[in-house]
Formats: C-alpha cells, structure tokens, sequence
C-alpha cells in the first residue's frame, strides 16, 4: 500500500473509534442525553466497541489506531505493519499522521452529533472530559505511570495476539480495551493512545463549546426557603445575562496522556522481542 492509502485507512479507522468513544462519554456526561449518568462500565464497553468498529474500518493496514500499537510494533523488530506493508520510515509516518487526523475528525463528527446537547450543558469540565483524559488525582508522575502501565498492558497483548491462533481478531482488542479501562482506568481516565488524547483536545480548543444558556443572579425557590439550600437557577429565556464558564484544554497535562503511551508502547515492543 502506499502512503495515502495507509493515511486513509488508519484515519477512517480511528475516526470510527473517536467517534464512538467520545459519543459514548458524551452520552453519559451530558445531562440532557438519555444516557447522562450511565456509569463508567457504558463508557467501558462503548470504547471497547469504538476500538471493535474502528479496527475493521481500517483492516487493510491491522487496524492500529493507536500511535502506541505502531511505535510497539515497530520496537518490537516486525516486519511489517501489517500484511504488504513494511516497517519503513514512511509508513510509520502514514500511520502516525492518519490516527492523528483522524482522532481530530472523529470528535468533530461526535461534537455535531452532540451540538444541541454542548449547548445546553454548562459544566466546561465535562465538555473537556469527553474530548480528552484527565486524572482522578493530580500527581504527573504518577499520572506518567498509570499510562505507562496501562498501555504497556494494551500494546504487548496485541503483539501477543499475533502468536496465537484464537482468531478473535478485532474481538480480542475490543475485550482488551474494556478490560484495561475497567482494571485501570480509574487514575487518569485511560488514553492508552497519545492520538486519542492529542486530536480530540485540539479539536475541543477549537470547537465553538460553550454554554449557549443563559443564567441569572442566585435567588431562593420558594420550595426551599424554609431550610433549603439557595441555588443557582439555569434561566433559558431572551435577554437573560450570559455567563459562559471559561474554556481550558489542560494543556499543563496533555503531555502525560502522549509521552505515557509512548513510553508503554516501546517498553512492550522491547518485551516482545524478549518474550514472543
């Protein structure tokens, strides 16, 4: 395959994932969805099937979807990528620049199947949230190791995948995600994908988010003045006062979600040729 036909399969292909990811992050963060609040084991099993989706949109070149997945493959003396596609500089720039690419495409779509809901909810943090990782615990070196140790666990089963005859294909890596995002996932919200972090946070920088709903001055309902507490109060109505909550990407951590797989990738495919 050449460079625009690998381009095109890994950024069709981690489109897919993106798109279904975030749509189900979207659909249990947004309190106007049918699915807000949900749970973490939706979100478990909605990446798992994006991964599930997403692998055999982009067949043609293995389904990597993951620069980790790429770089591991690469460490690990491979090759090829996949079937009639060599290890070579090239490729691994096609593979890069196309999960990239198609990370960043795939929030956008989730973002306009989502655009009344994004309007609607005020919370900025979870408007990020589904985009982008963000730790439970805000500790970047351990941060750094959680997505080390996650990826690690993704990227040297895959290879593994490789050495057995189960023939579960796109299956097996779909079970795979759900199982690290419900073992470890509770730390930093498991990226385990540097492209997956870094395209939809772009994206999210980009995208016109913010709250389109009004708000007006704090006021006491009548059902709680006697001992209730005083409450803000969403006011939805023409000439209200706006005030939109400011937008931040988190750029401070968006390092951790990149360099973490990175490292947890080469680590496994330096494992592999040990162990495989």
């Amino acid at each position: 395959m050449d460079f625009s036909s690998i381009f095109v399969s890994e950024a069709l292909g981690t489109g897919i994932l993106i798109l279904l990811g975030a749509g189900v992050v979207a659909n249990v963060l947004l309190t106007k969805s049918k699915g807000f609040d949900g749970g973490w084991l939706l979100i478990t099993f909605g990446w798992g099937f994006g991964v599930f989706a997403g692998v055999y949109a982009a067949y043609k070149t293995g389904g990597h979807l993951n620069p980790a997945v790429t770089i591991g493959t690469l460490v690990s003396g491979a090759d090829e990528y996949a079937p009639g596609i060599a290890v070579n500089f090239a490729n691994t720039l096609a593979y890069l620049s196309g999960q990239l690419v198609g990370a960043f495409l795939g929030a956008c779509v989730a973002y306009l199947a989502y655009k009344q809901h994004f309007d609607a909810e005020p919370d900025e943090g979870k408007k990020l949230g589904i985009f982008a990782t963000g730790p439970a615990i805000r500790s970047y070196s351990w941060n750094f190791v959680t997505e080390v140790i996650a990826t690690f666990a993704l990227v040297y089963v895959i290879l593994a995948f490789g050495h057995t005859p189960s023939g579960l294909g796109p299956l097996a890596a779909a079970l795979l995600v759900v199982g690290i995002g419900a073992s470890l996932g509770g730390p930093t919200g498991y990226a385990i994908n540097p492209a997956r972090d870094l395209g939809p946070r772009i994206a999210y920088a980009l995208l016109p988010t913010r709250h389109s709903a009004t708000v007006v001055p704090e006021r006491i309902p009548a059902d709680v003045s006697a001992g209730g507490s005083a409450q803000r109060v969403i006011d939805e109505s023409p000439g209200a006062h706006l005030q939109p909550q400011r937008k931040n990407a988190d750029w401070s951590y968006a390092w951790v979600p990149v360099l973490g797989p990175l490292v947890g990738g080469i680590l496994a495919g330096l494992a592999a040729q040990v162990f495989l």
